[in-house]
């Protein structure tokens, strides 16, 4: 019987090269805590709890309270794959970010412990498939957006994930501005639900007038308001991806019988986790929605863990795992080799067990 021997966090703050702006929030620094747990036998993993106030009503400092009950109800618990998900049911019910790193980091654990990779452990393939990423372009100065693009385009990204979604008219004069100045650019616009179907409409018609390759159109209106969502789905001739009105698998099946989207995105601080994230992709695939797999503003361990989960899943329609590659530092290594748009988890050797990652830097003491 595999037990936890130690729960503890600290705080998981990386500045980003640029203000990270979207249509709900702006982030310059990430606000994380990195979790470690340690089981009986000295097996260590890892998770990374990613917050991102206000569309997680969790902030970091919300976090350690959070893990400071799990290790009270968890340190000494019985723990195994199966009965993860009821355990933390009843332990973290309502804080879905804090949930995902300490998750992550039992998942981390036991797989390293089996001497297996996450994915593995979760279903998936020995030899992953690659994910091709596309990068962010945040809501910024018009000239900063176009000179991110074509940085991002000399390095091999030729999809870009366009936020929108606070100025309409200036939205639209960034996605033309963009596409003139890299012609062969792909994009996915995201919202982050701050249009009325009105607006969306409009920059779906507009979009179509500039002869723009749109890929899909993410969270185009306020969150739940699945009558809206529907309408532009109507009008839209590639998919609408959910992000923040698909939390749960109870929110799927209210899109599902709204055919409010055809897309939903995959995340695992507004999910709870890798596990709740599977099983809402695997049952959106079984009815024929694209899946996206996204995540907060994360390191390459947050990164890392949605990659395993797009892994487990066989692949996914639309990988958006590059905020890693957004800041300014890099706290981690392993995981994953970034070959420009490419990501390759590892397969061989140490860096094949668990996520593969490992911490380059640690405090004297974790925060409780």
């Amino acid at each position: 019987m595999t037990t936890i021997a130690s729960i503890e966090a600290e705080p998981l703050s990386v500045p980003l090269r640029e203000p990270f702006v979207i249509a709900s929030a702006t982030v310059t620094t990430t606000r994380a805590a990195l979790v470690r747990v340690t089981l009986d036998d000295g097996t260590m993993g890892i998770g990374e709890a990613a917050t991102l106030y206000p569309v997680t009503k969790e902030d970091q400092s919300d976090l350690f309270p959070y893990v400071a009950r799990s290790r009270a109800r968890l340190v000494g618990a019985a723990v195994e794959l199966a009965g993860l998900p009821s355990l933390l049911d009843d332990v973290l019910p309502d804080s879905p970010v804090t949930r995902a790193g300490v998750e992550g980091a039992i998942l981390d654990a036991l797989a390293r412990r089996a001497g297996r990779s996450v994915r593995e452990l979760l279903g998936g393939p020995v030899i992953p498939p690659v994910l091709v990423s596309d990068v962010t372009i945040p809501i910024l100065p018009l000239e900063t957006m176009c000179s991110l693009a074509e940085g991002w385009r000399a390095r091999g990204f030729q999809v870009f994930k366009v936020k929108v979604g606070k100025d309409l008219d200036a939205d639209l004069r960034a996605l033309g501005a963009i596409a003139k100045r890299v012609p062969d650019a792909r994009f996915r616009i995201d919202a982050n639900g701050g249009f009325s179907a009105r607006e969306a409409l409009h920059l779906v018609s507009e979009a179509k007038r500039l002869a723009l390759v749109i890929e899909c159109f993410e969270e185009p209106t306020t969150p739940f308001d699945l009558d809206a969502m529907a309408a532009v789905s109507r009008a839209c001739t590639y998919p609408v991806v959910a992000d923040e009105s698909v939390k749960t698998l109870a929110h799927l099946e209210s899109l599902l019988g709204a055919r409010a989207a055809t897309g939903v995105n995959l995340k695992l601080a507004k999910s709870g986790g890798l596990l709740a994230a599977l099983a809402i992709g695997r049952h959106a695939m079984r009815h024929g929605l694209s899946v996206m797999m996204g995540g907060m503003v994360e390191t390459r361990l947050g990164m890392t863990e949605g990659a395993h989960v797009a892994a487990a899943l066989g692949g996914v329609a639309f990988v958006d795992l590059d905020t890693a590659m957004l800041l300014a530092e890099d706290p981690f290594e392993g995981g994953y080799e970034a070959r420009g748009a490419e990501l390759h988890l590892a397969t061989r050797g140490a860096a094949a067990l668990g996520f593969g990652v490992r911490w380059l830097t640690s405090s004297s003491t974790s925060a409780s």
